[in-house]
């Protein structure tokens, strides 16, 4: 057997040196990629549609660098407190609502407003609308989140476990209408014609059980889902908000990330959307005969009267006052 010669030895010894390296290296960006994780917090059960969504394709899409790890049922924070957690640095992702924002930051109470949004994809083009920047950049400035995209939540619907047959506004005067607690969500069940009464999503189920509420308001996806069909009469098919959330994100961590990770971030968060935008439109579809079915009456009650009623009550409050000029025009004309 023929011995090496002594550069051949060297240069065999420096090839090991550099494999061993190489390893290393590896191992330590494996090791980073699995310590990284990106912590959300939502209300919504694991089999909302938004929940499916983020776990099958947002998850999956971010997993080369990071652990997704969803917490539901308001879990790990209380509904309503996750956009500060993320702002002390206690969280990293959360669904934030129009309403939630103009918390903070008043301008954003116009898609809160009733009859705003047309449809879906009339929601994406506003979400991607150039005029959006101005807010979007407020809101990282505010808040330290940045807004990643548009999830379609559904069309809002009354569901009550009253008898009454409601036709127009005034059909729902008195009627204790669940709304989560903010000034916009209860602004909008007043506009309705309801009692506004505030409530936390993980209590409407009893409530509704123990007449503490008389009705709630959610799209048909989640009625299902939450189970209020075993507790209410009727659906009301109002429609009178095309209901979205903002996947959100510490701008913090956003910014921590190489651009390589930022755009594939974005791709999945955009890509997440777009699939439970889909499922959430087909459920939509077939859930008004599995409510019937239920036992429940759903009729559409006169939509002019209450589209013309919340409007209304929209342009003569001081919620307007806070829309960015132009706004409104801009909206329709997409």
């Amino acid at each position: 057997m023929k011995l090496l010669s002594q550069s051949s030895a060297s240069w065999m010894k420096n090839l090991m040196k550099m494999t061993a390296l190489s390893v290393s290296m590896f191992a330590a960006t494996a090791a980073g990629a699995a310590d990284m994780k990106l912590r959300l917090s939502a209300p919504s059960s694991e089999t909302d549609q938004r929940a499916v969504a983020l776990t099958t394709v947002f998850g999956p899409g971010v997993a080369s660098f990071a652990e997704f790890e969803p917490h539901w049922n308001a879990s790990l924070f209380k509904q309503g407190t996750e956009l500060e957690a993320i702002a002390r640095g206690n969280l990293d992702m959360a669904m934030a609502s129009a309403q939630e924002l103009a918390e903070f930051i008043p301008e954003f109470s116009i898609f809160s407003a009733g009859y705003m949004h047309r449809d879906a994809d009339h929601q994406v083009a506003v979400f991607n609308a150039d005029f959006m920047d101005p807010l979007k950049e407020q809101v990282e400035d505010t808040l330290g989140v940045k807004l990643l995209t548009v999830i379609y939540l559904g069309r809002r619907q009354l569901n009550l476990r009253t008898d009454q047959e409601v036709k127009t506004p005034a059909d729902l005067a008195g009627v204790k209408l669940r709304m989560p607690g903010s000034d916009s969500w209860q602004f909008l069940g007043k506009a309705l014609g309801a009692n506004p009464t505030p409530m936390a999503f993980t209590e409407v189920y009893t409530g509704l059980q123990t007449g503490a509420v008389d009705g709630q308001d959610n799209p048909l996806p989640t009625d299902k889902d939450a189970k209020f069909y075993e507790v209410t009469k009727q659906i009301v098919l109002t429609s009178h908000l095309v209901d979205l959330n903002y996947l959100a994100i510490s701008k913090k961590v956003w910014d921590k990330l190489t651009p390589e990770q930022q755009a594939q971030l974005q791709k999945a968060a955009d890509d997440a959307a777009a699939f439970g935008r889909k499922n959430q439109l087909a459920l939509e579809g077939e859930l008004v005969d599995f409510f019937v079915e239920k036992g429940l009456k759903v009729y559409e009650p006169d939509l002019n009267a209450f589209r013309n009623h919340v409007q209304n009550a929209y342009l003569e409050s001081d919620f307007s006052d806070t829309w960015p000029e132009g706004m409104v025009e801009k909206i329709n004309k997409l």
